[in-house]
């Protein structure tokens, strides 16, 4: 159960039923890469309580940003230059859809472009596309970026405290290194 690890820090009033237990270790069992490298599951969680902060905030659909949070980087092949790994996310996407992943005909759109798009530096005007990508840009600190409000797309998100929150959580570890896959 590799959620478990980190349930307590993501409890939120207002979190949807996506995040369970069934599916994260589905997602996690699809993972090819380690969890304890920056794509991996710790990333997926800091995406998840940024996109909660956010969508609280900006009346984002809570349910699209979520599944956001744990399958844009799910198909990833490597963990440096992967330009097809947001594609690779969306059609994974369509293939879940109607087993892990409820949603309705315009959220299912929604998502899949959050994660066909999401690595590609755009702005969107659907505030729930653009808090998928916010919350994914503000964890950039783990790799030693500090997010640029530039490439940020809702004014919560471009606060200056905000990114410096995002940026202290993007760099603390929720699970051991040497965290099993298995």
């Amino acid at each position: 159960m590799l959620f478990q690890a980190i349930r307590k820090s993501l409890e939120f009033p207002n979190a949807s039923q996506v995040v369970q237990q069934n599916y994260i270790d589905f997602l996690a069992k699809t993972y090819r890469l380690s969890h304890n490298g920056d794509h991996g599951l710790e990333h997926w969680m800091r995406v998840l309580i940024n996109g909660r902060l956010l969508a609280e905030g900006n009346g984002a659909d809570i349910e699209v940003v979520e599944h956001f949070a744990l399958v844009h980087d799910v198909m990833r092949e490597n963990e440096s230059l992967d330009l097809y790994h947001g594609p690779r996310a969306a059609d994974f996407v369509k293939m879940i859809a109607g087993t892990w992943i409820r949603l309705n005909e315009h959220q299912l759109h929604q998502l899949m472009n959050a994660c066909r798009y999401h690595s590609v530096g755009r702005l969107d005007r659907d505030v729930t596309i653009q808090t998928c990508w916010d919350a994914d840009r503000l964890d950039l600190g783990r790799v030693g970026i500090t997010p640029k409000s530039l490439y940020l797309g809702s004014s919560l998100a471009k606060d200056h405290n905000f990114i410096e929150m995002a940026n202290m959580r993007s760099k603390k570890r929720f699970v051991k290194e040497g965290f099993s896959d298995d």
